[in-house]
């Protein structure tokens, strides 16, 4: 009797509870698969409040610094120099590795290439995101109109910068300005005058409505004057000369920039190689975002010692802070030269926790992943090799020296004549382990993170994504397409005499003396290889002066003047024919 009671409550119990939960499943049938976010970010809720707007669009920030500005993989690499004129890999100049041979890495299965296209297009989605939000915000989280329109410049500015590298390495190519929030397999190709409209359009937009310079919210913030750079640039690429000539004097004349003549900087009478100058300057920590400054258009930010301060490659200790990797891409590899004439380890290097770590402090830890061509290291300087203060002891270091105290050669210039003969690896010793490296590149008696290899080839130093002696020579190349010489001297001559370095004659202003003077100005800085595709130039003057031993010229041909589309995105976009460019 005791257990038919407790099976009848049981019974009743159970009963309870399916009616229960039959009326709660009834009542949610509706909405039960309906997710509302309350407490965790999606696109629908991330920029309802001005503080998730600012978190957004430090966010775009990040993606362009890690993007191109973290020297964090091979394609990053080729916007600079790789590949081009200037620089191939010297670690393995006889390799596979990325154009060594345009023939057999420029194709379209690359993962560079992949990386290339999918890079961009990434940016320019969460830039979609990002502007679509800011549309439909609730109108009560803006202070003003023009505070919104900040905002909204700095996602538009930054879709144009991916779309002119994509429209440059590509040519015509999908124009996306919606946010893709599903599958889409019918993507077309549009033709490259509607893409550079599209990137008129956000730069001009963002040229009216960014703050002017000694306004922006902090250091690094996008100014007008970086929009009007790139509007000339983008003028220049159409042929559009009077047009670029006015962005880029919009630039030079109207918010307080001027290049730097007389030396500054809090590091004055510090000169770690014993000399300087006012060049050497522009690069030494510290001094990119002083409001004496008046050369930087966009400095690109690193702080090591801040959570999310940099992005990129380099292995640093400092949990999520990575940094610009150029030490260790530009850099040769000189602690790999092994031992002195008399037998000892012929680099010591620093002392640290009781071992010598065979690294210099000053050089950092190079791999040579990008060695200066014959053209960028030796041919640009010969008419002014001892006044051009870009040549000078203190930026390009030329001469290396033995670390050895038990050595006799000790603190005697590196000279591969004082081996005996057939003990040396010559490619090895001029390619790889001792080659002219640009200081600028580096960061001296300054490295973060990583102290047993010198900062393992990462730096930390603010960088500029636009200097105004660029803005010049684009100006410049202007004046020339307006066949204006005289005007173009001037411009070319403002930095050459800064550099002491012999004016030119306005006779002998060509395109290929203005990239010359790009080379000695800008190595390293400038997006080279878009400057050669725009110009028609990438073919000629990789023949011409891509001087790996051996692959002269890297194997270039004519269609490479654009890069092929990934294949996987022509493969995956079966509703639609994204054709390939021809040659590929």
């Amino acid at each position: 009797m005791r257990y038919k009671i407790i099976l009848d409550a049981f019974r009743k119990r159970c009963l309870l509870l399916a009616i229960f939960l039959q009326f709660i499943f009834s009542a949610c049938e509706k909405n039960v698969l309906i997710e509302k976010p309350l407490d965790f970010l999606t696109p629908s809720n991330a920029y309802s409040t001005l503080a998730g707007v600012k978190q957004g669009v430090n966010g775009l920030y990040a993606s362009v610094r890690l993007n191109w500005f973290a020297m964090q993989d091979n394609c990053t690499y080729t916007l600079f120099s790789l590949g081009t004129d200037e620089s191939f890999d010297g670690e393995e100049p006889g390799g596979q590795r990325f154009i060594t041979d345009y023939s057999t890495s420029l194709v379209s299965d690359n993962d560079e290439v992949k990386n290339m296209w999918k890079k961009n297009y990434t940016v320019i989605q969460q830039c979609n995101v990002f502007i679509d939000r800011l549309n439909t915000a609730d109108v009560k989280i803006w202070p003003s109109e023009a505070d919104k329109n900040i905002y909204l410049s700095e996602a538009r500015f930054f879709r144009a910068f991916s779309y002119r590298i994509l429209v440059a390495f590509f040519g015509d190519v999908p124009i996306v300005t919606e946010v893709i929030n599903a599958v889409k397999t019918d993507f077309v190709r549009a033709p490259k005058a509607d893409v550079y409209k599209l990137i008129e359009d956000d730069l001009l937009f963002a040229a009216a409505n960014l703050p002017v310079r000694g306004k922006e919210a902090a250091p690094g913030r996008l100014t007008q004057g970086a929009a009007w750079h790139y509007l000339s640039e983008i003028y220049l690429s159409q042929g559009k000369f009077q047009s670029a000539v006015d962005a880029a004097s919009a630039v030079i004349n109207n918010y307080g920039h001027a290049l730097m003549t007389t030396r500054f900087g809090a590091n004055l009478g510090k000169d770690i190689f014993g000399s300087g100058d006012v060049y050497y300057d522009l690069f030494t920590n510290d001094n990119q975002n002083l409001t004496t400054n008046t050369e930087g258009v966009w400095v690109v930010q690193y702080e090591p010692m801040a959570i999310g301060g940099g992005s990129g490659a380099g292995g640093s200790t400092i949990a999520g802070q990575g940094g610009y990797y150029a030490e260790g891409i530009y850099g040769p590899r000189y602690f790999s030269v092994g031992k002195t004439p008399d037998g000892f380890t012929a680099m010591r290097g620093e002392l640290i926790d009781g071992k010598y770590t065979g690294y210099s402090d000053t050089l950092g830890r190079g791999v040579a992943r990008c060695r200066c061509t014959n053209y960028v290291a030796y041919d640009i300087w010969k008419s002014d090799w001892k006044n051009d203060i870009r040549n000078a002891k203190h930026n390009i270091k030329r001469n290396y020296y033995f670390d050895q105290p038990a050595s006799v050669y000790n603190k005697k210039k590196i000279d591969f004549s004082l081996y005996p003969a057939g003990t040396r690896v010559p490619l090895k010793d001029t390619i790889n382990y001792i080659y002219p490296y640009w200081m600028k590149l580096s960061e001296p008696l300054r490295h973060t993170n990583s102290l047993k290899t010198s900062g393992g080839g990462t730096s930390f130093k603010d960088i500029y994504g636009i200097r105004l002696a660029e803005t010049l020579l684009l100006r410049a190349e202007a004046y020339l397409g307006l066949n204006n010489k005289a005007a173009s001297a001037a411009d070319i001559n403002l930095i050459r005499n800064r550099a002491k370095a012999t004016p030119v004659a306005e006779a002998n202003v060509t395109i290929d003396y203005i990239l010359d003077e790009r080379a000695r100005e800008l190595y390293a800085e400038e997006h080279r290889y878009i400057t050669l595709l725009r110009l028609g130039k990438l073919v000629e003057r990789v023949t011409k002066y891509n001087s790996n031993p051996l692959r002269w010229g890297a194997s270039i041909q004519s269609h490479n003047n654009l890069w092929p589309i990934p294949q996987t995105e022509i493969d995956l976009n079966i509703n639609a024919v994204l054709t390939q460019n021809p040659g590929y």
